[in-house]
């Protein structure tokens, strides 16, 4: 009897309490549209959002949970307001702006086609609203909203920090900018990005690619395992020198063409390379194991360092939005904090690896840290080439794309082999004969 009486009063509870039990729900992956534009005296953000993604807002809805749309206008203000208004953050060149305005507030339907374009939005957000009769459920309809923000020049640099990572679990926001010359600069940014610089100086786009080559360098195990690979048999400076030039030359080469769209575009490209990059590793360790001293490291480093650039070139592909149009500044940031990335590695892994050799006899060593290395990257590479294998191949087509593309890639390889002799001609004469006096 007691528990029939519990069972009951829990089910009226839940019949009387609020009708939206998924308002506390928090959705899964959520896209926020925006369009940003500077129009004279006013700056303008037009936002699109999931109304199921404002969540704790008491919507007014009618019949079976359709929104009372004559009555919403308030609890629309308010959930712009408290969602969208508060984790917006706008700067006009260093100057945080005041909390804008909220011009209009607009429900539309899920189909609605009115964000593929700027005035389309507009029009859209500032125009009549839904019929009242129209029979829509909140958390299926979308909210637009019209903010206004007070600025000096429409010909001020701007930033922007669409902090929307509290909307879900993942968030994406579509941001387009429309400067006032023409033109539109378009943004993916997730959860919390920070603040954007929408059109940035040089200076500021080189510091954040520095900053971003810098962190993957550091972030990323294969490249710090590779270089581990490489050290371990040539820990004297001039040696060294001529190992990481090469390597530092090959992978300019082969980013900056993959940033300038020569690298191919199809699926399996990135698995492929990254198969590529295990494959060096592995490459790199057996030779150590094998090879007490091994001639003609700066070859391999280089013949791996072209496939080692395109992996640089997957993780700098979703940032150049961020470049504005100092394209190449930022490219070669990048690269520049790749390589101080890379100093510091060596600066630590060569006095660790003297360290090390002093307390255990150095080809032993060199031989356990190599088999352990190796061991890593083949199960690297055998976990990749299973994703690779997912993926079909398919020919190019034959056009005058393709004539194109292969046109330039045989540039960037007359370059490489002209590289490549330069180097043997000039840098491995003097690198066997620093190496012959250090054995001797």
């Amino acid at each position: 009897m007691r528990l029939r009486a519990l069972l009951a009063t829990a089910a009226a509870a839940t019949a009387l309490g609020p009708a939206p039990a998924a308002a506390h729900d928090v959705p899964a992956d959520v896209t926020v549209q925006a369009f940003l534009r500077p129009e004279g005296p006013r700056l303008r953000l037009l936002l699109r959002v999931p109304m199921a993604a404002l969540r704790d807002v008491p919507f007014p809805t009618r019949g079976p949970g359709y929104l009372d749309l004559p009555r919403a206008d308030v609890s629309l203000r308010e959930g712009a307001r408290l969602w969208l208004v508060d984790a917006v953050e706008v700067h006009e060149e260093d100057r945080a702006l005041p909390p804008p305005r909220i011009a209009a507030v607009h429900v539309s339907l899920p189909t609605d086609p009115s964000f593929l374009g700027y005035d389309e939005a507009l029009a859209h957000v500032t125009g009549p609203p839904l019929p009242g009769d129209t029979e829509v459920y909140w958390a299926q309809a979308m909210l637009d909203v019209l903010l206004e923000y007070e600025v000096r020049s429409e010909a001020s640099r701007f930033a922007i920090r669409p902090a929307f990572d509290r909307l879900g679990l993942r968030v994406v926001t579509a941001l387009r900018f429309l400067p006032p010359g023409g033109g539109v600069r378009a943004f993916e940014l997730e959860g919390d990005p920070g603040l954007v610089r929408l059109d940035p100086r040089w200076h500021q786009a080189a510091f954040r690619f520095v900053t971003l080559g810098f962190r993957h360098i550091l972030d990323g195990a294969d490249h710090l395992l590779f270089l581990l690979c490489l050290v371990i048999p040539l820990r004297r400076l001039r040696s060294l020198v001529v190992v990481i030039t090469a390597f530092t030359l090959a992978h300019s080469v082969t980013l900056a063409a993959s940033a300038f769209g020569l690298a191919p575009d199809a699926l399996w490209f990135p698995p492929l390379v990254e198969t590529l990059i295990a494959a060096s590793i592995v490459y790199t360790a057996l030779e150590n194991v094998v090879v007490p001293q091994p001639r003609g490291r700066w070859a391999i480093a280089f013949g791996f360092g072209l496939v080692h650039g395109f992996g640089f070139s997957f993780a700098l592909r979703q940032t150049l939005q961020f470049a504005g149009s100092h394209l190449l500044t930022s490219l070669l940031s990048f690269n520049v904090g790749v390589e101080l990335g890379q100093l510091l590695v060596l600066a630590l892994l060569v006095p660790a690896l003297d360290l090390l050799f002093r307390r255990v006899p150095e080809r032993t060593g060199a031989i356990v840290l190599s088999a352990l290395v190796a061991h890593t990257g083949w199960h690297w590479m055998l976990d990749r080439w299973e994703r690779l294998r997912a993926f079909r191949f398919t020919w190019p087509v034959l056009d005058a794309a393709l004539l194109a593309s292969a046109t330039l890639w045989l540039m960037v390889g007359v370059f490489v082999a002209g590289a490549v002799w330069l180097g043997r001609r000039a840098l491995v004469p003097g690198a066997r004969g620093r190496v012959a006096k250090e054995i001797e």
